[in-house]
């Protein structure tokens, strides 16, 4: 079962995004991942290995948006999971005002759009 920092104050914006893209539940995503041979717990914490649970659902969440739209394109799905990132923002906090969830999703659309020749 999905637990998480601070998780009654995400929930609210966490079940809008979850019914927005037709997914049931937070344990839902990860169970359609993980039967897509996508394992986001084994990734995230590979990569670091002390990051917050918070920050594996998120992930979770923008991969699962990923994949129940059918995206193939690496820069279309890091945009999907900056969604995901985004609904895991605290109302009022200064992640939320300054769209910090969308802001990761699309830097890294952009570095993986085979029209950004440049980033510096």
């Amino acid at each position: 079962m999905a637990t998480f920092e601070s998780q009654e104050r995400r929930m609210p914006k966490i079940n809008e995004c979850l019914k927005a893209n037709g997914l049931e539940s937070l344990d839902a995503c990860n169970e359609l991942l993980l039967s897509k041979g996508i394992d986001c717990d084994k990734i995230i914490r590979g990569v670091q290995p002390i990051c917050f649970d918070n920050a594996v659902w998120a992930y979770t969440l923008g991969t699962a948006i990923a994949v129940k739209r059918g995206l193939k394109n690496a820069a279309d799905c890091a945009a999907a999971i900056g969604e995901g990132l985004e609904a895991f923002t605290i109302p009022g906090s200064v992640a939320e005002q300054r769209h910090v969830g969308l802001g990761h999703g699309n830097l890294g659309a952009m570095l993986l759009h085979e029209d950004t020749h440049c980033f510096a």
